[in-house]
């Protein structure tokens, strides 16, 4: 059923911008503006991001991360494409695999609203200002800090552990004021597991600086709410995975919406991005099973590594 949702997805995605796609192609009379340095035909750059995307997708569903902090950094340091309609089309990238996976996971009550609204009040607020900062600051300022970014989500992959079940002692007043808990069962060992979170005020305020960077940098957040969620406020893995996905449905449209509004959203880049990142995941999905994870995660963290290294060059001048 969510497979044929997918293609369906596509399929319209197809039919509504494939044709918009070729008239801006055709018509445009300075394609120098979407790729300044590039002598190749403009379909050339359409067909490359489909293969690249592709790949990206398997190497996100392996690697447990977000197609949007691969898509970013990977994109804007190995192609020409200016940073601003990168991180437009990252934006969409990461919102199309959380509208994908966001009814799911609310229907096997994995996704909390009681947790994610709050949090999404918050995250995606500041995601308008950090898409209008990052629209408003220089270019290689915005190259500077987001290869700095990529940099230390690397070292963040490496170091952080994950608690499955957390030890929360006791809620604290603001999460009870607000009814922040919850009942699920874990499907692989039958227990049924009673939830709440504490730490909840520093948490919130952690989220206004990783609403900031998802907008300003077009990077889907899970890599940062994960960790908040799950290690700081102290709810279960899955709920915080769960509810991290459903986040980003919340969060990505929000700043999605300053980018378009802008004309940073380009339906040549956009539509074999998420058709790539789509098939990509589907393969993703079926090696999973005979992968091994510490070879992946070592993969991810290079392709990261790098592209934020490539980053680091292009917003320096090097």
């Amino acid at each position: 059923m969510r497979r044929t949702a997918a293609v369906g997805a596509i399929i319209l995605a197809c039919l509504v911008f494939i044709p918009s796609a070729v008239d801006l192609a055709l018509a445009a009379a300075t394609p120098e503006s979407l790729v300044p340095s590039s002598s190749l035909a403009w379909w050339v750059w359409p067909i490359l991001l489909l293969v690249v995307t592709f790949l990206m997708g398997i190497a996100a569903v392996l690697g447990g991360v977000g197609g949007g902090v691969l898509f970013v950094p990977i994109i804007s340091g190995m192609f020409p494409f200016h940073l601003d309609f990168v991180r437009g089309c990252g934006l969409l990238v990461a919102l199309s695999g959380a509208l994908a996976a966001g009814p799911g996971l609310l229907k096997m009550n994995l996704a909390s609203l009681r947790l994610a609204i709050p949090v999404a009040l918050i995250a995606s607020t500041f995601s308008i200002i950090g898409a209008m900062i990052g629209l408003a600051l220089p270019t290689h300022i915005v190259q500077i800090s987001l290869g700095v970014t990529i940099l230390g989500i690397c070292v963040l992959m490496l170091t952080a552990k994950k608690s499955a079940i957390p030890d929360v002692p006791e809620a604290d007043k603001l999460s009870s004021a607000l009814r922040i808990y919850g009942v699920y069962q874990e499907a692989s060992t039958g227990q049924v597991i009673d939830w709440k979170i504490h730490r909840t005020p520093l948490g919130l305020l952690l989220f206004i600086g990783i609403g900031i960077m998802a907008g300003m940098f077009g990077l889907g957040a899970g890599w940062a709410n994960v960790p908040v969620l799950n290690l700081l406020m102290g709810a279960p893995l899955k709920i915080s995975v769960a509810t991290s996905k459903f986040l980003l449905s919340i969060t990505d449209t929000s700043a999605a919406w300053i980018y378009m509004n802008n004309g940073c959203v380009i339906p040549m880049m956009v539509v074999p991005s998420l058709i790539g990142i789509m098939l990509g995941s589907f393969v993703g999905v079926r090696l999973l099973k005979v992968a091994k994870p510490g070879l992946v995660r070592w993969i991810v963290v290079g392709m990261l590594g790098y592209a934020g290294l490539m980053a680091l060059k292009k917003g320096l001048g090097i």
